[in-house]
């Protein structure tokens, strides 16, 4: 049933550090909300429990994106329409990119933002498993001051996550170090646009003497949290691509993964597509080293 809205109270907080004033008076009692994409679905539904809102969307401090020599900083309040528009982050970091044109259509991606996209923790996020592969890092901010965070360990569990009362997420930092990385992303979904996935992979690899000297494989839509497939890896790490490695890889990777039965698809389904979608991006590393030389 939808909830009615005259039961909500809603605050514009004018800056970064009046939000955090005010998280900080009200501990635990304010839910910040940026564009407010899942709130209003969460609303709609009447499963949207807290009743006190602080609105931080499009405040400066959180919607830039600076670029130094080591790496890129994204606001959290930085929306998916400001990511694909970035020529930079189109040009080296393309799962990014990519994740953020596939997240919803364009209302929801002027809207939406990056931070709002992690804190709401989804494991069919599209966003998710290209932070994973890049190995972001967060800046996480509150009246206390600030802290850096791999996002590697910043999601404990399903909806859970290393958040403290009174924290914002800030920025989010990725190194600037992919250069000679071949990348791949997928979206599986019921339809091409629109749809939440039933299953996401984001990978990047490098090759080097023959061998693979790097990857990093992430999945979204296959656990309860995205997750890298860390034995996969290490499987896959000095080897050289054959048809032998690519088989044993997809059988790692389920290995590795929670497939579960719900709505949208069933755990056999996202088996077979988690093993298919590994192989495809070993065979797609494999021919961009062979035709790089």
């Amino acid at each position: 049933m939808r909830t009615n809205p005259a039961n909500y109270d809603l605050v514009a907080a004018p800056n970064l550090s009046a939000a955090l004033a005010l998280m900080a008076e009200n501990p635990g009692g304010l839910l910040p909300i940026a564009g407010g994409t899942d709130v209003m679905v969460r609303f709609a539904a009447g499963t949207l429990a807290s009743w006190k809102l602080l609105s931080i969307w499009n405040l400066p401090e959180l919607r830039r994106i600076d670029v130094s020599a080591d790496e890129i900083r994204i606001g959290a309040g930085s929306t998916y329409t400001d990511l694909r528009r970035h020529e930079l982050i189109a040009r080296e970091f393309p799962l990014l990119a990519q994740a953020a044109a596939l997240t919803g259509g364009i209302a929801n991606q002027n809207r939406g933002t990056l931070g709002g996209n992690i804190v709401n923790a989804s494991p069919a996020a599209d966003s998710l498993p290209a932070l994973l592969a890049y190995e972001a890092e967060l800046i996480l901010v509150s009246a206390r001051g600030e802290r850096r965070v791999p996002y590697l360990d910043f999601h404990t569990g399903y909806k859970k996550m290393r958040l403290e009362a009174g924290e914002l997420i800030r920025a989010i930092c990725v190194r600037r170090c992919f250069s000679g990385y071949v990348s791949y992303a997928r979206k599986i979904g019921g339809r091409n646009a629109q749809a939440i996935s039933k299953a996401c992979i984001a990978a990047l690899g490098r090759v080097a003497d023959g061998v693979i000297a790097d990857v990093r494989i992430a999945l979204g839509s296959v656990a309860p949290i995205p997750i890298r497939l860390r034995a996969t890896e290490e499987l896959l790490r000095r080897k050289h691509i054959d048809a032998e490695l690519i088989t044993a890889a997809g059988k790692a990777a389920l290995a590795e993964t929670q497939p579960i039965d719900d709505i949208r698809s069933t755990a056999r389904y996202r088996a077979a597509v988690l093993s298919n979608l590994v192989r495809e991006f070993l065979e797609i590393l494999d021919a961009a080293c062979v035709t790089n030389g």
